[in-house]
């Protein structure tokens, strides 16, 4: 498994929540396939997204992109931080 963990600041969550559901499509297209978000607990517009994506270039190629990069000005993200991960284990206890 493929996942992408991105930090970031916003500069208002419900005004970027709405336009990360817009994009919802987008996302699938470019190869998301699962997301989860998280807040910090003590600040809520630090967003944590944690995403599955179908390959790391896909999410890199997608995270990269120049159509990304404006609709993160127009969501008030704040110096987003990527992190591409490969799943090596996965367990439940």
């Amino acid at each position: 498994m493929q996942h992408v963990l991105i930090i970031h600041e916003v500069a208002a969550y419900p005004a970027w929540k709405a336009i990360f559901d817009q994009a919802a499509a987008i996302r699938k297209n470019a190869g998301e396939i699962s997301y989860q978000l998280l807040r910090y607990d003590d600040d809520a517009n630090t967003i944590v997204h944690f995403s599955q994506w179908s390959s790391l270039a896909n999410a890199r190629r997608f995270f990269e992109s120049p159509e990304l990069a404006e609709i993160r000005r127009k969501a008030g993200v704040k110096a987003p931080d990527f992190i591409y991960l490969q799943e090596i284990e996965r367990g439940v206890l």
